[in-house]
């Protein structure tokens, strides 16, 4: 596991190994990456500890139907990451249809590499089945993302 300070290469590392965590949809596995005291402001939510953490994503994935993420790395420094990501779900409160969130998160480890905060900004978009990016068997790494997109 990569710890602090971090360097291109290892900011890198902890940012795709958080999106493939991430896309498994697993509220457990996912907790596993945070301290058991750790703190989160997840858009209009804030919550602290595993249970929550927990919680929270399960509630997520249980409206956020065929999720797929993808982050990139957006700034680094001694013990801290700055991230973007795009994700696409269909959304059951809103009759499946297709969205696509535009966001940014950052990140501060403690000395071991295990995140201890995580602050997260994402905006919704309504987006049609021809307009999306992350289809089944695509390799959300190889989607051409810019400006022109949004």
């Amino acid at each position: 596991m990569a710890t602090p300070p971090f360097n291109a290469e290892t900011a890198q590392q902890k940012v795709k190994k958080a999106q493939d965590l991430w896309n498994t949809r697993n509220p457990e596995a996912v907790a596993k990456a945070y301290t058991p005291d750790c703190v989160w402001r997840n858009r209009d939510f804030f919550i602290k500890g595993t249970r929550e953490i927990v919680d929270l994503l399960t509630k997520k994935w249980s409206r956020e139907v065929d999720y797929r993420l993808r982050k990139e790395l957006f700034a680094f420094s001694d013990n801290k990451i700055a991230v973007q990501f795009w994700y696409e779900y269909r959304d059951v409160d809103d009759g499946l249809k297709w969205k696509r969130c535009y966001g940014l998160e950052d990140w501060t480890f403690n000395d071991q590499g295990v995140m201890r905060k995580r602050m997260m900004s994402g905006n919704d978009i309504t987006i049609s089945d021809d307009e999306r990016w992350f289809r089944n068997g695509v390799d959300v790494n190889t989607v051409a993302i810019s400006e022109k997109h949004w």
